[in-house]
């Protein structure tokens, strides 16, 4: 089936087909119906082959690990071609896969899903992009084996195609909405959204066998330093017991330096997140060395903690033994969302003002400098990002001081977000661009050195590298310079008007001698083009997604090099080589310098936009997405809202409710002025449109927690022996049941059989405030107060009160009184205990 967006409609039902890449583990092979290869005769060892997967496969197909030949999980199981055929039957909905257009493996009841139980996997995982992970719980799939409970996951031939049915996939889910019974009209009260933020930074002392915690007297650590363990270590990231992302595989003396960032997005009530720290050893399975434990219920929403975790041996608290540390850094976000039309009033003031200038005073008065992302997507989402660039573009343009050297090379709130656009828009082109040719040099190993003082043969090894040197930034270059056609037309318009932009202010000027320099239009473009976007790629390939993990020392040397030579090429000026041993790359220089100049006319050249035309599945893409807008304008308000917006796949919503917390928790000490400023009336305006937004929330969260407390109130008079716990499950189930102590979605989500037929006769026992477990059942303290666990800022977090400590709900409502909700000072402390804890 080479389309991926084919439908298919008869009647009331309809159907869609997307050809895709199924991964298939080497434990799930063996409920295939027929063999993976066809067995040929004579050939007695082909059933085992099946069940490691076939070597030359692996090599056809793609290594475990960009890297090395990990033994880690990308390379347990393989990649099948399948048909995935997504069916609406009524208020039913199934995902059929197909492996090889003839087996069927498995069945997904979509409509039993949780929006949460479809997300983007992790490229870290398996090292591929664009792949979707579908997480069915037991008795919401079919599949070949009955013992088959590990995710699905699926690789798509694009991006385009990954968000369309990404979209597509969770329009037929269950969002988490709570509180359906107050707002029918909207579909629910409010919704919730949760990420984890985790860098994994570096290791030490791994291997290293030590009781936990052995301190002297004076409270310092009475072990001497330990000898170093040479050994090869991973790390995998395991969210509620399900493994969501890896690192790469370090080889070191027990000191691995990964810096690796994982955004875990979309996820489920939280749990608990375990990092494995794994041992890999040649001719030996991977074997764990010890593990890091984490409560994220005790982390303060919307701050990064960052120290050492101990990783400890599995055991009991009392026989863990400590194995080293990971130095890591962690957020955790959890957001309340109301429905759009809750936030009007503060995107009204938001789009009375660029959103630049929005951001400069965010930065300079808030010390706020962590929402840029989400100012920009708004933008987007209202088709006014580039030209509020362009606007703000201009006025600094029109009243800098800077000179012809220094113009855009400033971090300003401009190129942080022409940054930013470049990164979003064009990742494709940046992947086209040097995606390939750095992972050639990484995989055969290139080492360049030029300068006579790090090589120990002196001059004549140098006159070698400088030789491998000007060879491999040739092919860098004419990879570059060959794609420069794919320059994405958002970036285009900017790269335009920075050219006009230059053009302009220093033509007009009476100095001769900067009219004399023709290239400064061509070098305010390559400011950003190269120096904030190619050049950093080829410098850092991890943090753009190029390559997982960073590379060995030498072969990053030679990456530094190639981005010092390419540099100087996009500043058109061959003549300034700051380092002797870098002069032998002149000609290089100027042999293309033309072709820079030609590149950079192309990339700053507006365009129509050619990428629907160009692409070949577009019509069935346009079907897809034009049968999913018909679908969603039939669902309630907020269940429409959960379905990312196309082809960004943006949620405005969202992302206002993330600038509000943010707003809110950073304007503590500038609203300690009694009257405001001429100059900060509008930036008071927007901080009191947040409050505004905060008190509607708090709203929706007292009617939920008062009708909780009246329905736990009568809980405790009928049933006294359960007083102290109430969960709300699917269906209806006797409070003695297990099933009632233990729910696999909160008690206010929508029912799984009969959220289709009854989306507002619903009772008000299924009203509560989210839990941030929903296995584990809610806990009401006898005491009218807000319970916030605060995490550790010290060196090293100890792993012990990370271990015991409780999984306490997201909000703890007391049941000695109903909340009152016409109390101003209860009801602002409680919604700011959400954001703030």
């Amino acid at each position: 089936m080479e389309s991926w967006g084919e439908v298919e409609q008869s009647g009331d039902s309809k159907e869609f087909i997307v050809s895709a890449q199924l991964h298939i583990s080497a434990a799930a092979a063996v409920a295939l119906r027929k063999p993976l290869n066809p067995r040929k005769k004579g050939d007695k060892r082909e059933s085992v082959k099946q069940l490691i997967g076939n070597v030359d496969d692996k090599k056809l197909k793609e290594k475990s690990s960009w890297l090395s030949g990990s033994k880690g999980p990308s390379s347990r199981g393989q990649w099948r071609s399948a048909t995935c055929k997504l069916s609406e039957q009524g208020d039913r909905c199934l995902l059929n896969i197909y492996v090889d257009e003839s087996i069927m493996w498995c069945t997904a009841y979509i409509h039993l899903l949780n929006q949460t139980d479809i997300r983007e996997a992790s490229a870290s995982l398996f090292f591929r992009k664009d792949c979707l992970s579908i997480h069915c719980a037991a008795g919401k799939r079919w599949a070949a084996s009955s013992t088959l409970e590990e995710p699905i996951y699926l690789q798509f031939k694009s991006t385009d195609a990954c968000n369309t049915w990404l979209a597509l996939l969770r329009s037929y889910a269950l969002p988490e909405i709570y509180g359906r019974w107050f707002f029918p009209a909207e579909g629910g009260s409010y919704r919730m959204w949760r990420q984890v933020d985790l860098t994994v930074i570096q290791g030490r002392n791994l291997g290293n066998n030590k009781p936990f915690e052995v301190l002297d007297e004076d409270g310092n650590d009475s072990a001497s330093e330990p000898d170093p363990i040479d050994l090869d270590v991973y790390c995998e990231i395991l969210l509620n017991k399900t493994s969501c992302a890896r690192t790469t595989v370090k080889k070191g003396i027990g000191s691995p330096q990964w810096h690796e960032i994982f955004v875990l997005s979309d996820l489920p009530p939280f749990e608990s997140l375990d990092i494995w720290v794994w041992r890999e050893k040649k001719h030996f399975k991977p074997s764990v060395l010890g593990t890091v434990r984490i409560a994220l219920n005790n982390f303060r929403r919307g701050e990064a903690v960052e120290g050492w975790f101990p990783v400890l041996q599995s055991g009991s608290i009392a026989s863990d033994i400590q194995v080293g540390e990971l130095r890591m850094k962690i957020r955790v976000d959890e957001e309340i969302i109301l429905p759009y039309s809750a936030y009007h009033k503060l995107l009204k003031t938001f789009r009375a003002r660029n959103f630049l200038d929005w951001m400069s005073d965010f930065e300079t008065k808030l010390k706020l400098k962590t929402i840029g992302w989400q100012m920009m997507a708004i933008s987007i989402a209202n088709n006014t990002a580039i030209e509020q660039v362009q606007e703000r573009a201009h006025r600094e343009v029109d009243g800098s001081q800077s000179s012809h050297t220094t113009l855009f090379r400033g971090n300003t709130i401009l190129t942080k977000i022409v940054e930013l656009c470049m990164k979003y828009y064009g990742k494709a082109f940046l992947e086209a661009s040097v995606g390939p040719i750095i992972r050639r040099l990484i995989a055969e190993k290139v080492a360049i050195e030029v300068d006579p003082m790090r090589t120990p043969k002196g001059a004549k090894e140098a006159e070698k590298g400088l030789e491998l040197l000007i060879y491999w930034c040739q092919e860098f270059w004419k990879q570059i310079y060959s794609v420069r056609e794919e320059c994405p037309p958002e970036m285009r318009r900017l790269f335009c008007t920075i050219r006009e932009l230059v053009e302009e202010r220093f033509s007009s000027s009476g100095n001769s001698a900067i009219q004399a320099k023709h290239d400064l239009r061509w070098q305010g473009v390559s400011a950003f083009c190269f120096l904030r976007f190619i050049v950093p790629a080829i410098l850092n390939p991890h943090l753009f997604h190029l390559y997982p993990g960073l590379p060995s020392p030498p072969v990053q040397r030679s990456l530094t090099l190639i981005a010092k030579v390419i540099q100087s090429l996009a500043n058109l000026n061959h003549t300034v080589q700051k380092e002797e041993f870098m002069r032998g790359v002149k000609h290089f220089l100027a042999e293309n310098s033309p072709a820079m100049v030609d590149y950079i006319v192309v990339v700053s050249t507006p365009v129509k936009d050619f990428r629907s035309g160009k692409m070949a599945d577009w019509h069935e893409r346009s079907n897809v997405i034009n049968a999913l807008k018909l679908r969603a304008s039939s669902m309630p308000i907020l269940y429409r809202e959960s379905i990312p917006l196309l082809p960004h796949t943006l949620d405005v919503p969202r992302q206002l409710a993330i600038v509000t917390s943010a707003v809110i928790r950073h304007s503590q000490a500038y609203f300690t002025e009694d009257k405001p400023s001429a100059e900060d009336e509008e930036l008071h305006e927007f901080c009191a449109r947040c409050f505004e937004v905060e008190e509607q929330a708090l709203q929706r969260v007292s009617q939920l927690a008062a009708q909780l407390s009246a329905n736990q109130q009568r809980r405790h008079f009928s049933y006294p022996s359960t007083s102290s716990i109430f969960t709300q499950p699917s269906s209806p189930v006797p409070p003695s049941s297990p099933s009632s102590r233990r729910a696999d979605r909160p008690a206010t989500a929508p029912d799984a059989e009969n959220s289709r037929t009854r989306l507002i006769s619903e009772s008000t026992n299924s009203l509560a405030v989210p839990p941030s477990s929903p296995s584990h059942p809610i806990t009401f303290q006898s005491r009218n107060k807000l319970l916030h666990f605060k995490s550790s800022s010290t060196d090293s977090i100890g792993s012990r009160f990370a271990k015991d400590a409780p999984s306490s709900p997201s909000i703890l409502v007391s049941t000695s009184s109903s909340v009152d909700i016409d109390d101003p000072k209860r009801k602002r402390g409680l919604l700011r205990g959400i954001w703030r804890r």
